[in-house]
């Protein structure tokens, strides 16, 4: 189980976007993820009129490596570190370690 996934709130702790938060749009191999309006990027892209991609300078967002990110705590407004404990019938859920409140489910 990844200690992060999908739709999670997350807040930046290093790099040029510190500070910053945004959820969680993709989670990659090799510890990446993709944030949501974080660590964007201008791409010089060419048009392509098969396919109807139009050309010019476009706005996207880059992978983040997992380690420059941490989840946001709602209860303490600060960044937090993620803990997994294994339930009596085999199943894991993920808490704050500061507080040891369940992470909400998306």
């Amino acid at each position: 189980m990844s200690k992060l996934l999908k739709g999670d709130e997350v807040i930046v702790i290093a790099g040029r976007d510190k500070g910053k938060r945004g959820s969680v749009l993709k989670v990659l191999p090799n510890n990446r993820i993709i944030v949501d309006k974080i660590n964007i990027v201008k791409k010089h892209q060419k048009s392509d009129p098969n396919n109807g991609v139009a050309g010019g300078i476009i706005e996207k967002e880059k992978s983040l490596h997992i380690s420059n990110v941490a989840i946001y705590n709602h209860n303490s407004d600060k960044a937090d570190r993620i803990g997994i404990r294994t339930e009596e019938d085999g199943s894991k859920i993920r808490f704050y370690k500061s507080d040891s409140q369940l992470i909400s489910q998306n």
